[in-house]
C-alpha cells in the first residue's frame, strides 16, 4: 500500500524532531505519530500544568487529523504516556473535554519523558469516507 506523509500545518521545513513522520495515511487509517505539548511555530515545548500541556498536546494532534481531512471523531485509538501517573485524573478532565459521544479506545501508561515533558499522546484515526 501507498503511504502519504502528514506534516502538521505549523511545522518549518527546517524544524525536525526525530526521524517520524507527524502523520501517516495508510488505506483508510491514519496513524499520528506521539505528539507533544510543543509549539511548532516558535519551536518551542509549552511546559506547564498537565492541563496546560495536554491542551497544547491535543492541539497539535487536532491539527494533524484536520490536514489529512479528520476530525477528533474520527479518533479509533489513543495511547496516552504520563510522566506521572498521579495526574491522571486532571489529565483525564481535559482529555475528555476534547471527544464527544463514543470516545476512542485509550491505553494509559507511566512513562520516562524527556525534556520535563508531562504528557506525549498518538491516535490512529479512521479516514472519513468520499
Amino acid at each position: 500500500m501507498e503511504k502519504q506523509r502528514i506534516t502538521h500545518p505549523d511545522r518549518a521545513e527546517d524544524f525536525s524532531t526525530g526521524a517520524y513522520s507527524d502523520g501517516l495515511v495508510c488505506g483508510d487509517l491514519l496513524f499520528v505519530s506521539g505528539q507533544t505539548p510543543i509549539d511548532f511555530k516558535t519551536k518551542t515545548y509549552q511546559l506547564g500544568t498537565i492541563e496546560e500541556e495536554t491542551r497544547q498536546t491535543l492541539d497539535n494532534i487536532k491539527a494533524i487529523l484536520e490536514a489529512a481531512g479528520c476530525t477528533l471523531d474520527n479518533v479509533m485509538k489513543s495511547t496516552v504516556h504520563l510522566a506521572d501517573s498521579n495526574d491522571f485524573g486532571r489529565f483525564n478532565e481535559v482529555y475528555a473535554s476534547y471527544f464527544s459521544g463514543v470516545r476512542p479506545a485509550r491505553t494509559t501508561v507511566q512513562s520516562g519523558l524527556q525534556n520535563g515533558i508531562k504528557v506525549e499522546i498518538d491516535v490512529i484515526a479512521k479516514l472519513p469516507r468520499s
